[in-house]
């Protein structure tokens, strides 16, 4: 521990960022799927605590994310505004029962717990069996139609909603896979832009209720922050060098054992 200052620094804290933004910028995934198990796992943070300091340090990240996809005009706000009528009033809905039990209890702890374990399972999955996953619905249902898209795009936000408020993790990859199966003709880019603004007020309504609850340490999202904004560059910059598919099964097998481990905790 480093005091600087009045302050006391945790080395170990600002590598954790520093690790986790190299391997976000290597492979794209979300840092939730990483830093909050990390947090709990490792550092033994209670894991409202690692959720919502994660979801704010996810809000502050993915707004600059925002800003460059929306220069580019690669967000569609028609898809956004789908996602949030239904990720809103879910993320709206986990606040107020993380409040009514307290956001401290044993009863959020292991429902938060429970919900990390799920979504690091699912996004290993959508990792490690992307292609086979939109590959198997697009030929069951090549053409949802106008109506049904719009109804299971409210309903994808609605779950997200839910998974990333108890989790922070599943608005990256599980929100991405979705987005592809529910919108084949949409390019890539504007998928990928579309999910990433949507991440934006999801994170920060979930990060502030988290806020509202005092369930966020302002002093570890700084030294998270200070460790992974020059280890998302310095792996962005690497990424294409890197070995994209082994990165990525690795860090799929990394994210089952993980998850299985805070179901089994």
């Amino acid at each position: 521990m480093m005091p600087i200052g009045n302050l006391e620094f945790q080395p170990a804290y600002i590598v954790s960022g520093l690790l986790v933004g190299l391997l976000v910028g290597l492979t794209g995934v979300g840092g939730g799927s990483l830093m909050t198990p990390l947090l709990v796992l490792l550092f033994g943070f209670h894991p409202s605590m690692a959720v919502g300091t994660d979801l704010l340090f996810a809000a502050v990240t993915k707004t600059v994310g925002t800003a460059v996809h929306s220069t580019g005009k690669t967000v569609d706000w028609r898809i956004v505004g789908r996602l949030a009528m239904g990720s809103i009033p879910a993320t709206l809905v986990s606040t107020a029962v993380m409040a009514h039990y307290g956001a401290a209890s044993g009863a959020i702890a292991a429902a938060t717990s429970y919900t990390l374990g799920v979504a690091l399972l699912l996004s290993a999955a959508s990792l490690l069996f992307k292609e086979r996953i939109i590959h198997a619905i697009a030929k069951a249902r090549p053409d949802f139609g106008a109506r049904e898209s719009l109804r299971l795009t409210i309903l994808t936000g609605f779950v997200l909603g839910i998974l990333v408020s108890f989790s922070s993790v599943g608005a990256g990859a599980l929100g991405t896979i979705a987005l592809i199966i529910l919108y084949p003709s949409l390019p890539m880019v504007r998928i990928v832009g579309s999910d990433i603004a949507h991440a934006v007020p999801l994170t920060l309504l979930a990060g502030l209720g988290h806020w509202l609850l005092g369930s966020i340490s302002f002093h570890l999202l700084g030294e998270l922050l200070i460790g992974s904004v020059p280890g998302i560059i310095i792996g962005s910059l690497l990424a294409r060098y890197a070995p994209d598919k082994a990165l990525k099964f690795c860090l799929g097998l990394i994210l089952a054992i993980t998850g299985l481990r805070m179901l089994v905790k």
